[in-house]
């Protein structure tokens, strides 16, 4: 079996058809499905059900009790047997030609450690390419996300060996936000990376916020920005990898630093930022009072729930 094929599904009812529809119209035929329900409680199972009941290739669709997108993904690995793995959220979608050409790079970069397509981020209906000034080819994977902040690699638009997925213990199971970003991270300091100019994956960007881990604040001990001191070491001597974290540390606790339940936390992460190397921009942000920014986030809220009323009714 060339690929597997790790579907974590959570509450997605309306949007798993699609997912696994897309899936089963590859052009490339040589993969399994494996579907890991984390204990929906709407119709997601069965709506999965009666697509992949229709399907022709080998397939299994598994319910665990709710533990999370990790656990559901390594759940997922476990029962799989494929020599590459490939992940798909239930709410996105892939061009046909995705595992085609994710098994075209493989035959034509053999070496690297986890492979990348690009991607279109979808929203509001319309789409745009993400990533951007990437060629095909091997590439260094913290200049380019730290260059253009969107992400190279992806849950949706990845093919790791399994080997190497094996290797690094895939994904840690306790981590929610950014456990994605957590394991290309550990492969790609350590393995090539090559990435596929091709954008084949659909990131939905219009689900209902309901369905969504949004809204809310991650406790700083689930988060991967919380959880990087084990390469502690690599941020000393790698300025590439510094470059990433401190922009990322920079751009995502924003919302954590204006709360007062986890502000204190945030000043911690954000006092290792080199501010220096921070577009000026954004340390004028930092640099305004906490009550401006939080009328800023309540105005950017509000003209966000405006566009999406205006999309949803025009």
């Amino acid at each position: 079996m060339r690929f597997s094929v790790i579907i974590p599904l959570y509450n997605k009812g309306p949007y798993v058809s699609k997912a696994l529809k897309s899936v089963l119209a590859q052009s490339f035929k040589d993969f399994e499905i494996i579907v890991m329900d984390d204990g929906s409680i709407d119709d997601s199972y069965a709506n999965a059900k009666v697509v992949l009941e229709g399907a022709s290739m080998k397939y299994r669709l598994v319910h665990q009790e709710n533990a999370g997108v990790s656990t559901a993904r390594n759940n997922g690995v476990a029962l799989s047997s494929g020599d590459y793995l490939c992940f798909l959220d239930a709410d996105d979608w892939w061009d046909p030609a995705f595992l085609e050409r994710m098994n075209w790079l493989i035959d034509t970069y053999p070496e690297a450690g986890i492979y990348g397509t690009n991607y279109y981020y979808v929203k509001n209906g319309r789409k745009r390419v993400c990533v951007k000034g990437a060629e095909t080819g091997y590439i260094n994977y913290c200049r380019l996300y730290a260059e253009g902040m969107s992400m190279p690699l992806t849950s949706i638009s990845v093919g790791i060996p399994r080997a190497v997925f094996e290797h690094q213990q895939g994904f840690k199971n306790h981590l929610k936000l950014g456990e994605d970003f957590d394991l290309w991270i550990r492969i790609a300091l350590t393995e090539k990376v090559v990435f596929l100019n091709e954008p084949l994956a659909y990131y939905n960007q219009d689900v209902d916020t309901s369905r969504r881990g949004i809204g809310h604040l991650v406790y700083p001990t689930y988060h991967m920005l919380w959880n990087l001191d084990y390469l502690s070491e690599e941020e000393r001597f790698n300025p590439e990898y510094k470059q990433l974290i401190d922009n990322l540390r920079a751009y995502s606790l924003m919302p954590y630093y204006l709360s007062r339940e986890y502000r204190e936390d945030a000043m911690r992460e954000l006092d290792k930022v080199d501010w220096d190397k921070q577009p000026k921009r954004v340390r004028g942000l930092y640099k305004l009072p906490i009550s401006i920014l939080r009328i800023r986030r309540t105005v950017l809220s509000l003209g966000s729930k405006v566009k999406q009323w205006l999309f949803r009714h025009l």
